[in-house]
């Protein structure tokens, strides 16, 4: 047996299904789940970030949900500094950690120990970036980036300008793409003895069940939750605003757009996020998929074999 520390991974793309089984996985093994979602970390977003209630949970303990105000920084260095910190906890008391959730980029970053404490940064090229970005547009930045990095470009969103400006400033001061850098990282052993799972579904259901999703959100208040979050005090401009769902209703919100535009921009970019996360998952070897048709959608089917592929040896 492996004297690594074990660790186990169940990603997919939203809206996929992945909660409930998280539940019965924990309960099988003797796990505790860490969510890796760049979005329930935040107070008050519950409806929109889809947020397990407390009466999901089902006595299992859950890690990085509910953590931090939205007015507060969350990125991938942080991440892997909160979800260790869990996971130190978690093989105290003798289980087993599962890493829960959608955000590609964060799973990488723990399964292979990213080391971040060495990122350097360039506050004169970032502030250039970001003074280029308002003036010229979030495409305009993406474009720049698409020229030096490709692999990159195609990685991440025009809008998530801040990392958009990260791989530039990393292009900018050594000269050689961070996806480069990213794929040199990936090369490390991980340190853990891990299981990667990423649940799947016929690509029709899933655009169904993400639809669906999204009328429920609105069903159970997601409006009224954004209102609730901008008379708090906070602002479509913030990082935790970016998430689909807040941004667009906060252009509900102040007019520019109406409120059936803005349901039709969530479910229509919630599907090109799904298929955006699967594109990363297809590019990572060490993925088990488990397609849910392949199981006629039998959730106690999908466990025994999970179990089944833990007990071998790697």
């Amino acid at each position: 047996m492996s004297k690594k520390p074990p660790l186990i991974i169940l990603a997919g793309p939203t809206a996929v299904g992945k909660t409930e089984l998280s539940i019965s996985l924990a309960k099988a093994i003797g796990g505790e789940i860490i969510s890796c979602d760049s979005m329930q970390v935040y107070k008050y977003m519950d409806i929109g970030s889809a947020k397990i209630r407390p009466e999901e949970m089902d006595g299992i303990r859950h890690y990085l949900v509910d953590e931090l105000l939205p007015d507060e920084e969350f990125h991938v260095a942080r991440f892997v500094a909160m979800a260790k910190e869990a996971m130190a906890e978690i093989y105290e008391r003798g289980h087993i950690p599962i890493a829960v959730g959608g955000t590609g980029f964060y799973i990488q970053a723990l399964l292979y120990d990213t080391d971040f404490s060495k990122e350097d940064s360039d506050g004169k090229i970032r502030a250039e970036l970001e003074a280029f970005a308002k003036a010229e547009g979030a495409l305009a930045l993406h474009d720049r980036l698409r020229q030096v990095d490709p692999a990159s470009a195609d990685a991440i969103h025009p809008n998530n300008i801040k990392r958009v400006i990260r791989a530039l400033e990393y292009y900018r001061m050594h000269g050689k793409p961070i996806s480069l850098h990213n794929q040199e990282q990936r090369q490390k052993e991980s340190p853990y003895d891990f299981r990667y799972f990423v649940l799947n579904d016929d690509r029709e259901n899933l655009y169904r069940r993400i639809d669906k999703r999204v009328d429920q959100m609105m069903e159970e208040g997601l409006l009224d939750e954004v209102d609730h979050l901008q008379k708090m005090g906070y602002t479509k401009d913030m990082v935790s605003m970016q998430g689909l769902g807040y941004k667009e209703l906060f252009d509900v919100l102040d007019g520019s757009c109406s409120l059936e535009e803005g349901i039709y921009r969530i479910k229509r970019d919630t599907r090109h996020f799904a298929k955006r996360q699967l594109t990363w998952f297809h590019s990572k070897p060490e993925v088990i998929w488990i397609n849910k048709a392949d199981f006629s959608y039998d959730n106690a089917a999908i466990l025994t074999y999970m179990i089944k592929n833990m007990q071998k040896e790697n």
